[in-house]
């Protein structure tokens, strides 16, 4: 097969109901188009699936060519971040709800896949957030998301304050729920409940997002993807920072967020036939009678 895609891994998000017999059907389907198939080991074991090698996750990013992630955005967030630095492509299939990541349908997904990997594509290069917390000058934490990284309270409900500065220069200070700074790609998650703007994920730019602003005055900004975004926690009862909602750290008063651009990148791969507006359209509902 002259295809560059020669070796193809699977993930499938470990408790859908549907998902097994998901991933064993495309697997089987890869396969018979004359694709070397491997299966990451978890997907693998949680399912109860043997008919495909096993691979840690680590190991398939290093030995495929493109990664199918079967499950929803969630799915997509997590896996992203664990092989974003072997630059293996992605290519994602919805079998969760909203789907902007993984945005090929699984009725769908034969003849999308077999579509890429003929090398009928769009590809997308989509920046990552590195997210690191600085505690009296000492970096305590360090994290990266896809989507976005919040700052927020925590489980006293309290409002908290946030100085925010950009490149060291003073931007404005808040007391509020928190904040979101978000990539491209996280404008249509929790930024866009926030009321932030949604702009093109192939934009080098960072969005900040307040979440309930204790001011009227408060708007969403979006400024270059190489800035350093400075959060200094003034004063909270109970404050955390967030990765993608997937991963936190326990905030005190006085200490500091930075958010850069991470040093590596995330490539999707969609069938030739994408479009980022169709995907707008059909999953906000825009131009649909209520």
């Amino acid at each position: 097969m002259q295809t560059p895609f020669h070796t193809i891994g699977l993930v499938g998000k470990y408790d859908h109901q549907d998902m097994g017999a998901s991933v064993r059907a495309l697997g089987e389907f890869l396969r018979a188009r004359g694709h070397a198939v491997l299966l990451a080991s978890q997907t693998a074991e949680h399912l109860g699936i043997e008919d495909f090698p096993r691979r840690s996750l680590h190991d398939l990013a290093t030995d495929s060519d493109a990664v199918v992630v079967l499950g929803g955005d969630g799915t997509m967030l997590s896996i992203a971040r664990e092989v974003a630095p072997h630059g293996v492509p992605l290519i994602g299939i919805n079998q969760g709800r909203l789907g902007f990541l993984t945005d090929i349908m699984v009725d769908d997904m034969f003849d999308a896949v077999a579509e890429i990997l003929s090398g009928q594509y769009v590809a997308e290069e989509r920046i990552l957030l590195n997210g690191q917390v600085r505690r009296d000058g000492e970096r305590v934490f360090e994290a990266t998301a896809f989507n976005d990284v919040v700052v927020g309270k925590g489980g006293s409900g309290r409002l908290i304050d946030l100085e925010i500065a950009i490149n060291s220069e003073f931007v404005y200070s808040q007391r509020a729920d928190g904040l979101v700074v978000t990539s491209p790609t996280g404008t249509t998650a929790y930024a866009l409940s926030a009321g932030g703007p949604i702009v093109h994920p192939t934009l080098e730019a960072f969005s900040l997002v307040p979440v309930c602003p204790h001011t009227l005055s408060a708007r969403p900004i979006v400024v270059s993807s190489h800035s350093r975004i400075e959060l200094h926690l003034i004063y909270a009862d109970d404050a955390r920072v967030h990765f993608d909602g997937q991963h936190h750290f326990d905030l005190l008063s006085g200490d500091h967020v930075w958010v850069t651009r991470a040093s590596r990148t995330v490539t999707l791969l969609h069938p030739h036939s994408y479009s980022y507006y169709d995907t707008l359209r059909q999953k906000l509902h825009w131009g649909k009678k209520l």
